[in-house]
């Protein structure tokens, strides 16, 4: 079974409250901290999109290039490729906020001997990017990701891991707070797309 795995919150803890602080303070900036669990850096803070890309800029994306590993994750896909899975890792990392977005994704995996298969970066719609390549599962720890992907019939795998809230009145049919919680959701996933084959 083909998977596809998101990097940031996924694979890694971004931590987007210490640096930008700081950030803020030494610049002297007017922002103050809106939601310190927001999942997007341009929520954390009351700035606007330009603010956020001139910290990234200025040596800000060290949140996400220097983020630690999850706990479980490097075992877990290293156990799924052993079984015959395919790993593929999709992340919407942009050119607008790194100079090369799969270089600096492939250092990060490279750096904490993560196992994977595949690396694409600059996916925007990564349900449309399952559908089109055959990848029957996508972890992902954002709520509107996964539940883009599915409504359009991609076995989408909610890493929900602290501050994860999805909008109300909204399900998801998967989702794990761990990566071993994950990997046994993948495996059921895996044998009901062989019983589904089977019928």
């Amino acid at each position: 079974m083909k998977i596809a795995v998101d990097l940031d919150d996924t694979l890694s803890v971004v931590d987007r409250v210490t640096r930008p602080s700081g950030y803020i303070a030494r610049m002297g900036l007017p922002y103050k901290l809106a939601d310190p669990e927001a999942h997007a850096l341009a929520e954390v803070f009351d700035w606007e999109l330009p603010a956020v890309l001139e910290f990234i800029r200025a040596g800000g994306d060290v949140i996400f290039t220097d983020a630690a590993a999850r706990k479980g994750a490097k075992e877990t896909l290293g156990e799924l490729r052993r079984e015959g899975h395919e790993i593929v890792i999709l992340t919407a990392r942009d050119r607008d906020w790194f100079a090369n977005p799969e270089k600096i994704s492939r250092d990060w995996l490279e750096k904490r001997r993560i196992p994977y298969d595949g690396l694409v970066a600059e996916v925007k719609d990564k349900g449309e990017y399952c559908l089109t390549h055959g990848i029957a599962a996508l972890v992902d720890d954002s709520p509107r990701t996964c539940l883009a992907a599915q409504e359009k019939g991609v076995r989408a795998v909610l890493f929900a891991g602290h501050g994860v809230r999805l909008p109300e009145g909204s399900e998801m049919r998967y989702r794990g707070a761990n990566w071993a919680q994950i990997a046994a959701i993948l495996r059921r996933i895996s044998m009901e797309i062989a019983e589904e084959g089977k019928a």
